[in-house]
């Protein structure tokens, strides 16, 4: 498996105070969410400001409202106030290449953040956990726990078209099927219904509630985020079907799965820790202000993957993180 590894922002920043990176020159952040409707979105605004600001550096956020034009307009918006970092998780890979082309051809240091961006853009990197290293992972969970039962699977995806969602999903079933083909000579998956949560707790608890009136033999459901498995959940245990089926999500890590899965209510989740991902943006914007980049910095730089089951859980659970 292959992997593009970061390279910490401690290894090529001059002054480093906590682990940030401090500006050498006057310092004006930008970040551009296309959402903050999410628990998971606002951590990773919230730490990315954090970060900014115990670096010496002036704030500026908005919220895309999970509207193409409406964050294009907030980064032209930005650019235009003089931020000179843009920290920018992207609605759409492609509709976003112009805002960041115009971005970096005024000075501004652009990093992704979660969501892709086509990169063929003007940025320094993307970081990201990586959807195919946790997905392998969780999907080799499962398998060992299905034991060499068919996997009947409710999917839950967030939004159509969208590439972060497409990558976790083809991660998991990549690492079921492969770790059921190795450990029990055959695979048996049948994907009974794709239901579209739109990343939500409320938009998974919908979902989940017809694709359990369509089909009555599901025995795991299969979200791309923690959040839409957590509005599953709701919806079986209002069905009183809880104890046939597995819950499984592809990545997030979010701190209300991870204290079911201390009690094993809730079966694995794929390490995709917002702050960690927001922290490095900074740090990595303010080395590009400082000149200090490494010759070698990757378009593409993943976060270290994990499978967060009930024999790890304590290693990533945080009851003061804000998801």
């Amino acid at each position: 498996m292959t992997k593009s590894i970061f390279v910490a922002a401690a290894a090529a920043a001059t002054m480093l105070t906590g682990g940030a990176a401090f500006a050498q020159e006057e310092c004006r952040v930008g970040i551009a969410m296309y959402t903050l409707g999410a628990p998971y979105f606002a951590a990773q605004e919230a730490t990315a400001r954090k970060t900014a600001e115990e670096a010496g550096c002036t704030v500026r956020s908005a919220d895309g409202q999970n509207d193409m034009v409406k964050q294009i307009g907030d980064i032209e918006d930005m650019v235009a106030a003089g931020i000179n970092i843009l920290i920018v998780n992207p609605r759409d890979a492609q509709g976003l290449i112009p805002a960041v082309n115009s971005a970096s051809a005024q000075g501004v240091h652009v990093v992704a953040i979660d969501s892709t961006l086509d990169p063929s853009a003007d940025f320094i990197t993307q970081i990201q956990s990586s959807n195919q290293a946790n997905g392998e992972l969780v999907g080799a969970w499962l398998a060992d726990h299905l034991e060499g039962q068919p996997a009947n699977i409710a999917l839950l995806s967030g939004s159509q078209g969208n590439l972060v969602g497409r990558d976790r999903r083809l991660g998991v079933l990549r690492g079921l099927l492969d770790a059921m083909i190795t450990d029990y000579g055959s695979a048996e998956v049948n994907i009974l219904g794709q239901g579209w949560g739109g990343w939500a707790t409320d938009g998974g608890l919908t979902a989940m509630e017809d694709l359990l009136t369509a089909h009555p033999n599901i025995n795991v459901v299969l979200g791309e985020n923690d959040s839409m498995v957590l509005g599953a959940r709701a919806a079986l245990q209002a069905a009183g079907r809880l104890d046939e089926v597995v819950l499984v999500a592809a990545a997030d890590g979010q701190k209300e799965a991870l204290e079911l899965i201390k009690t094993g209510d809730y079966g694995v989740t794929g390490l995709n820790n917002p702050n960690e991902i927001a922290r490095k943006a900074v740090e990595v914007g303010l080395q590009a202000l400082n000149g200090e980049l490494p010759e070698d910095m990757p378009k593409l730089t993943f976060t270290e993957p994990a499978a967060i089951t009930q024999e790890n859980v304590d290693e990533f659970y945080d009851p003061e993180s804000l998801f």
